[in-house]
């Protein structure tokens, strides 16, 4: 009777052991996956999934298979924080991947700081939420200071934009990529002639438009997103205005291009990542994302497919999936990606990687200049 005793509690034992071994690691995304900038979330999204199948089919991290807890932050802060409540309360994510828009990244940083949770973003670009502290928060996009201090010379010097307009939406973004760019364009001599704001999923820009034909400005830049850019772009040239357009955002994806059709032509857009660029990672990652969603990876794909190898790069490196060793390990990141490589300095700001200017020519971004997001 004890031998028979003994040797169900050991299969018992056994049966946990196994089921610890099987049990996930979860990773928590919080992303717009409706509203205005659903396009964009979406494609962070599939960029993460990616990622996630990928590791899973050479055999996981720590030799457990990788699941993805996402969550619909809407770009919208009060949201974003439920969400990132419910990843660490409710499914006791290790790690979380978020939030897009700064708005809501920055409101997020405030829980991953209280329960102590890593939260990385591939995305936001505001230049001081990396200046803020927070020792749980990380980032891999670039910021709007760096963009601006990149191709402001450029888009004076040789494309002689002197006198121009700004279009944003009204958010922590689009105000802060407003700033950097005007203030770097004036301190080479261009002229602002206009600054103009727009909230997330306006429809009608005829008003704003009209009254920046009169102006003639020699240039326009928009920080939009994907929905709204489109719209937009297709108004200007319904309005019959004949100044080069520039800007941030969604403008050399898909997506944009698909819904801007032919109001997306000779665009120029400084970016992070295009399909266009030529690296050997990126060909395969193009390859790869082709296969699984029938389209090409823009922007957003490559942030999201980024932020998670780096995220799983780093709990391989902590031998476990314990936010504080991931937070630590994530500290001493060297990956290279489709677009470069990626290291953190010691605010957290990942530099390295690439940033181009491109011109969308027969609906395909090509690259006019190109450099190294820097750790200056």
């Amino acid at each position: 009777m004890r031998k028979t005793t003994l040797m169900t509690v050991a299969g018992l034992a056994l049966g946990m052991g196994a089921a610890a071994q099987a049990e996930s690691i979860r990773i928590g995304v919080i992303q717009p996956l409706t509203g205005s900038v659903a396009y964009n979330g979406v494609a962070d999204v599939n960029g993460s999934r990616l990622a996630v199948q990928q590791r899973n089919a050479r055999g996981g991290v720590l030799g457990q298979q990788v699941e993805l807890v996402v969550e619909d932050g809407e770009c919208q802060p009060s949201k974003s924080v439920n969400a990132a409540e419910k990843l660490i309360q409710k499914d006791k994510v290790a790690v979380m991947s978020g939030a897009f828009c700064s708005s809501a990244t920055i409101a997020v940083m405030s829980v991953a700081q209280k329960y102590q949770v890593p939260l990385l973003s591939g995305v936001s670009s505001k230049s001081d939420l990396t200046e803020r502290g927070n020792e749980w928060f990380f980032r891999t996009a670039e910021t709007d200071g760096l963009l601006a201090h990149a191709f402001a010379k450029l888009l004076v010097e040789q494309l002689k934009l002197k006198r121009i307009a700004y279009i944003g939406v009204n958010d922590d973004w689009g105000r802060g990529g407003m700033e950097e760019f005007s203030r770097q364009i004036e301190a080479l001599g261009g002229e602002t002639v206009e600054k103009l704001y727009f909230d997330h999923g306006a429809t009608d820009f005829y008003t704003m438009l009209t009254r920046l034909r009169a102006q003639k400005p020699d240039g326009i830049f928009v920080a939009a997103e994907t929905q709204d850019g489109s719209i937009l772009v297709k108004q200007m040239k319904e309005v019959g205005l004949q100044s080069r357009i520039f800007g941030v955002g969604s403008w050399a994806t898909a997506d944009f291009v698909g819904l801007a059709g032919e109001a997306a032509e000779g665009i120029y857009a400084a970016v992070p990542y295009a399909h266009t660029i030529k690296r050997e990672q990126n060909q395969q990652f193009v390859k790869d994302y082709q296969a699984a969603y029938k389209e090409l990876p823009g922007k957003y794909s490559a942030a999201g497919y980024n932020a998670l190898n780096i995220i799983m790069d780093a709990i391989e490196r902590a031998g476990a999936a314990d936010p504080d060793k991931i937070r630590q390990a994530l500290a001493a990141t060297d990956y290279q990606g489709p677009n470069g490589s990626f290291t953190f300095n010691d605010k957290r700001q990942a530099y390295g990687f690439d940033a181009v200017l491109v011109q969308l020519q027969g609906g395909q971004p090509q690259i006019v200049a190109e450099t190294s997001v820097t750790n200056d």
